[in-house]
């Protein structure tokens, strides 16, 4: 990639670090330019990259798409260096990377404390936690907490999702830390978990996350684009950020409909991924202005 944000990026450095300095990690947490959550026309626009840590590497046919760490990297770099783009969403060692190569100055920064189920175990829907808590975000001052909180009412280990996610809500809000509550109801079809998008479904799924801890001040929602989205965010007063998935084979329509869906009050921006870090033409600067464009207007 010939932009001068990927050039710049010294990853025998980083290399080095993680072997003979290991402490560097904190320290460029803590000498990293913070900035306030919501700033500006107070919407976000948020870059995804916590799916390897579920073992969900695959783009559209590409089944490995996300495996090279330094193709991630350097693709995060590119997104990261657009002006429009606030920050970026992903578990430690990810966020760890781009730490050490500087590129989280005045970004916010989104811990996911990721999930446990891992596509297509046995165990996919034992959703504990495993990556970042609320201590460890705290610790290394992460701006935003996120979690996905997959709800089947036919597998009694949900209630153990519900019951780690209120207390993650709580710790969350106990320190004043923005924590974006990611839920779905989901099922086993044919032996695999999918998640129903359909309006009611969605509608339930954020009745019951909303009302997850001991306060919802801090609250954030991130939700599929999905049809009826009025009746979808008439459920929730809490702010909302969309959830991008897969562009599938027409990125027009995915462009099209987020559009449609940033309008809706309530909405407050985008938090995507791999369609904009892998997108079918291979131009993730084009596609990450595109999507900028549409979360912060004045661009």
């Amino acid at each position: 990639m010939s932009n001068p944000a990927v050039q710049r990026l010294d990853f025998d450095r980083l290399r080095d670090l993680r072997v003979n300095h290991p402490e560097a990690v904190a320290e460029a947490f803590l000498a990293r330019r913070r900035r306030s959550v919501v700033r500006g026309d107070g919407r976000l626009f948020i870059i995804a990259a916590d799916h390897p840590a579920r073992g969900a590497l695959g783009v559209g046919a590409r089944a490995t798409a996300m495996a090279d760490r330094y193709d991630l990297i350097e693709r995060l770099a590119l997104a990261l260096s657009h002006p429009g783009v606030d920050g970026v969403l992903g578990t430690p060692d990810i966020i760890d990377d781009l730490a050490l190569l500087g590129l989280l100055n005045d970004k916010i920064v989104v811990g996911s404390m990721n999930r446990g189920g891992l596509r297509g175990s046995s165990f996919e829907l034992d959703d504990r936690y495993t990556a970042y808590d609320v201590p460890s975000m705290i610790a290394s001052r992460l701006d935003f907490a996120k979690v996905l909180v997959r709800m089947d009412l036919a597998d009694s280990r949900t209630v153990r999702t519900l019951e780690s996610t209120a207390a993650a809500v709580t710790a969350a809000a106990s320190t004043g830390l923005p924590i974006m509550l990611e839920p779905f109801l989901s099922r086993r079809v044919d032996d695999c978990v999918v998640n129903d998008l359909s309006p009611d479904a969605v509608i339930h799924s954020i009745a019951i996350a909303s009302a997850l801890g001991g306060s919802s001040a801090y609250s954030w929602l991130k939700l599929p684009v999905v049809p009826q989205m009025e009746r979808v965010m008439a459920a929730t007063t809490l702010p909302t950020l969309l959830l991008g998935g897969d562009s599938g084979e027409d990125p027009a329509l995915t462009f099209a409909s987020w559009r449609d869906a940033l309008a809706i009050p309530g909405v407050r921006g985008l938090t995507v991924g791999r369609t904009l870090l892998y997108p079918p033409d291979g131009d993730v600067a084009g596609a990450v202005d595109a999507a900028a464009r549409l979360v912060h207007a004045g661009l």
